[in-house]
């Protein structure tokens, strides 16, 4: 059975940095692309970032580029993102999403696995 744990999330104040992690099991990231997306009250779901199986291929959306960083452990099987320089627009359920077709896509309907969320509040 797989699963992804996302943890990391919380509330911080803007400026501020925040690492989430999503561990799996039932599957390896080495096989799979992994994204992150987050969905804030009231819109639709965004993509965040992505990174291919090999780990050498990222993407990150325009939004966060330059203050988050998509990372993976091969050995934990655990992705990360890094998020700094927060910024209240940010706030969101983050979730970490795999794709065994290891498409690196930004489309949220390439994922077959998803996680549960994680909360990220930053407050201004």
């Amino acid at each position: 059975q797989v699963q992804l744990v996302e943890s990391g999330g919380g509330l911080v104040q803007a400026g501020g940095s925040l690492r989430l992690s999503c561990a799996a099991s039932g599957l390896t990231f080495g096989t799979h692309a992994t994204g992150w997306f987050r969905q804030a009250p009231g819109k639709e779901r965004e993509f965040v970032a992505t990174i291919t199986s090999d780990g050498f291929s990222t993407y990150h959306a325009a939004s966060v580029k330059g203050r988050f960083t998509i990372s993976r452990d091969k050995k934990l099987n655990t992705v990360y993102l890094q998020m700094n320089n927060l910024e209240s627009e940010d706030t969101a359920v983050y979730y970490c999403a795999a794709d065994e077709f290891n498409r690196g896509s930004r489309l949220g309907q390439a994922y077959g696995y998803w996680g549960q969320g994680t909360q990220v509040t930053v407050s201004s």
